[in-house]
């Protein structure tokens, strides 16, 4: 019995740790402006060993969408590395890539 609760104890705090160091979200959304014209937005990421992706699409009034992609790394404790493209409803592309801090 001592053997079963063991296993059973080791079993769960590696499933509680897991489900703490991983994580994955989406969201959707819309605004409508005046006149009538209208946006949508829908994204979504997941992390997991210490690094986040992400990515999303906005579409316009128009139909033209422009797409955003990138990372969070943690490098140390408190210490992050981001990078990112975001590319617009033309083709055209930006990238970023910057590190901060968080107390």
């Amino acid at each position: 019995m001592s053997r079963l609760l063991t296993t059973i104890a080791t079993a769960t705090i590696l499933i509680a740790g897991t489900t703490l160091a991983q994580a994955q979200w989406s969201r959707n959304g819309s605004a409508t402006g005046p006149g009538g014209r209208s946006i949508t937005s829908q994204g979504g990421g997941s992390c997991a060993g210490g690094t986040c992706n992400f990515g999303g699409t906005t579409t316009g009034p128009q139909g033209r969408s422009a797409t955003r992609s990138g990372s969070v790394t943690r490098t140390a404790p408190g210490q992050f590395q981001s990078n990112g493209t975001y590319t617009g409803p033309g083709g055209r592309s930006a990238t970023r890539s910057g590190s901060f801090t968080r107390n």
